[in-house]
């Protein structure tokens, strides 16, 4: 695929108007550009040199849980569309629980990630909420303490290649991956200046938990995710959103993907996020063209 090309698609698959974008839409056309015979083209043109690799190192670095950002499509405020590299469990630091400024998807390359989907419930698990800004596109991530909270887990799900999901912005989730794994993942246009970060008291953190992810956010439980083959088959409706994709169960089984970022639990002080460095240029294609070899282009 042509970089125009998948331009195109983004832009009108999102579409225009006043009203964000569906995370059923922004699901599907995250799906369609991972699969290989896609994503491969369009990686190996950039990794060769079709892109603005000033502007896409700028915004490309590694992530305060350990997962390198690589951004490949820039098309604010509309959209940006990265590739995220997990490295397993090398990870610094577990990911909180957490929501989004926007609509976003995920589609599962290569590797495996967990998803948990929460909800506050007075009779769930206490967390210390925070609240997150940040200075700007590449800028600092800062979190302010709000207060306590309880959080209760939903559900949680494995998505592995071929796999894809949508999330609405307030949806409370967290990613756990304990493996390299690659994510195609799409942002959407901003839907609010801040979003919502939950760190669970460690006291109710398990000790297994405790050596693979953490906890994250505030909003409303609307997630979506496709078949197992992205095929569209299976259809929801949501009294706020959509079809196409199937609603994550309610027992306790569901997946996710991106955050960083806390600085208590249980009364324990920990580290703010570190500041964003970007990636060196030869590091952002080395790992352009590692994956464009890992799809056979």
């Amino acid at each position: 695929m042509q970089v125009e090309e998948a331009r195109r698609l983004l832009a009108e698959r999102l579409g225009g108007g006043p009203g964000p974008p569906s995370p059923e839409s922004a699901r599907a056309v995250t799906a369609q550009l991972a699969h290989p015979d896609t994503l491969g083209p369009l990686v190996r043109r950039l990794s060769a040199g079709d892109l603005d690799l000033a502007e896409c190192t700028r915004l490309s670095y590694r992530h305060v849980l350990g997962f390198d950002k690589l951004l490949l499509l820039a098309g604010a405020p509309r959209f940006m569309l990265r590739v995220h590299f997990w490295h397993g469990r090398t990870g610094p630091a577990p990911e909180d629980i957490h929501n989004h400024r926007c609509a976003i998807a995920s589609a599962v390359v290569r590797g495996r990630v967990r998803m948990e989907c929460y909800e506050p419930a007075a009779d769930g698990v206490p967390a210390t909420a925070y609240r997150e800004t940040i200075d700007g596109p590449g800028g600092a991530w800062r979190l302010r303490r709000v207060g306590d909270a309880r959080l209760r887990l939903m559900c949680t799900e494995q998505y592995g290649p071929g796999r894809s999901y949508g999330l609405a912005a307030r949806t409370l989730h967290r990613v756990v991956s304990e493996e390299p794994t690659v994510t195609l993942f799409l942002e959407t246009a901003p839907q609010r200046s801040v979003t919502d970060v939950y760190v669970r008291n460690s006291s109710h953190v398990t000790s297994a938990e405790a050596g693979r992810s953490g906890s994250a956010a505030d909003g409303g439980p609307v997630t979506y995710r496709s078949s197992a083959t992205d095929s569209g088959d299976d259809r929801i409706t949501d009294e706020d959103r959509i079809t196409d994709g199937e609603p994550i169960g309610r027992d306790g089984r569901s997946d996710g993907d991106e955050r960083g970022g806390a600085i208590r639990t249980g009364g324990a002080e920990r580290a703010g996020p570190p500041p964003k460095t970007p990636l060196p240029p030869a590091v952002y294609l080395a790992e352009l063209d590692a994956l464009a070899g890992s799809l056979g282009y």
